[in-house]
């Protein structure tokens, strides 16, 4: 899941500026389940808008806006609050703003009501936690699935640094090293000999953006 969080009211008016007539996309997955841009999100945004003298055109909701065909969908079924609106404005991340800049059929400033922040799973209290840093070379079937490039502070392939202290990471002694917890997880398997296999350095290539990647490859 993509982790977002709203940007400062104040940056947003301050992006729209001068254009009053303002037609508002959310997104229906990842900034739903972050509060960043579900329908309650998307409804608040414009009534705080229009009590600032903008005028909301409509609003759409697409179940996920970084696919081209979702949002096309919502674009279609709006064009003509799209077509009045003097700008579009995205609660979303990165990729659902590039996506609805790149899908518009007609030209208008789009701007972004959201900082995309990591990516991340939700644990059960709800704690949104950085997992994956979409390395593009997977070390998990090596450290029973749990990430040291991104849980590792320094990104460690090889076991712990010296400052980890009774199993805490010295950058943040609230926060569990990741390479003890690999150790305890993998000797409740017996299969400790696994971190007698030294990992290579990464491939750094292997992260230069930008990535395309052709799903029938």
């Amino acid at each position: 899941m993509i982790i977002t969080r709203k940007k400062e009211q104040g940056d947003i008016i301050k992006a729209l500026g001068g254009e009053k007539a303002v037609f508002i996309i959310g997104c229906g997955e990842c900034s739903t389940t972050c509060k960043t841009g579900g329908e309650a999100e998307v409804l608040a945004m414009k009534e705080d808008l229009e009590k600032r003298g903008f005028s909301v055109t409509g609003y759409c909701v697409p179940e996920a806006p970084c696919f081209a065909s979702k949002v096309r969908v919502g674009f279609a079924k709006n064009k003509k609050a799209i077509e009045a609106s003097d700008a579009v404005l995205v609660l979303a991340c990165g990729l659902g703003a590039q996506s609805v800049k790149d899908n518009l059929n007609i030209e208008k400033p789009v701007h972004i009501g959201c900082d995309t922040v990591s990516i991340g799973q939700v644990d059960k209290d709800g704690m949104f936690l950085e997992r994956c840093s979409a390395c593009g070379e997977c070390l998990l079937e090596m450290t029973d699935m749990i990430c040291p490039v991104t849980r590792c502070a320094k990104g460690l392939l090889n076991g712990p640094c010296g400052g980890q202290d009774k199993g805490k990471c010295e950058t943040d002694r609230t926060k569990d090293c990741a390479w003890v917890l690999i150790y305890r997880s993998l000797s409740k398997k017996n299969k400790l000999d696994v971190l007698k296999q030294i990992k290579s350095p990464k491939s750094f290539s292997k992260m230069l953006k930008p990535r395309d990647v052709d799903p029938k490859k």
